[in-house]
């Protein structure tokens, strides 16, 4: 395994739109295990490849619930109320700003076995999916926040 340089704002990289992956092979399941890692070394609880400089659409997420690696992921409903709150972002260290987010999510993707899944989720994992999800269409959070501010 492998903790790869987290790429930074600035970096065009992180502005295109990420490219779909055909088939899940080998080397995405080595992506994804390599994406695991740097996520968990930066003690982060997402990340989405092109924050690695890969343009594939490929995120992994841990809130502290277990492991998720979604292929190709997208976004079918967001729902219930719209939540406001703090997020940061390991492309944009040292600042967090708020950002309003649907509270309820159904998005769906392929898993390491190339099989489709589908995820309802809500609160804090419904954030992450869709924080990440922006990613692979070149938005990054400060796109959206409000009352952008320096943390330590």
């Amino acid at each position: 395994m492998a903790v790869y340089k987290i790429v930074e704002i600035g970096d065009e990289v992180l502005r295109e739109k990420a490219k779909p992956v055909k088939e899940v092979t080998p080397n995405i399941h080595k992506l994804l295990d390599n994406m695991a890692d740097t996520m968990y070394a930066a003690k982060g609880v997402g990340l989405a490849a092109p924050q690695i400089g890969v343009s594939k659409r490929v995120i992994v997420i841990d809130i502290g619930e277990g492991l998720i690696e979604l292929v190709n992921p997208e976004i079918l409903e967001a729902s219930g109320p719209t939540v406001v709150d703090d997020e940061g972002c390991l492309s944009v260290p040292n600042m967090v700003g708020e950002v309003a987010r649907a509270d309820i999510l159904v998005a769906k993707g392929l898993n390491r076995r190339g099989e489709e899944v589908v995820y309802r989720v809500k609160g804090f994992l419904a954030r992450a999916f869709q924080h990440e999800i922006d990613h692979l269409e070149g938005v990054i959070f400060v796109d959206k926040a409000s009352n952008l501010r320096k943390v330590e």
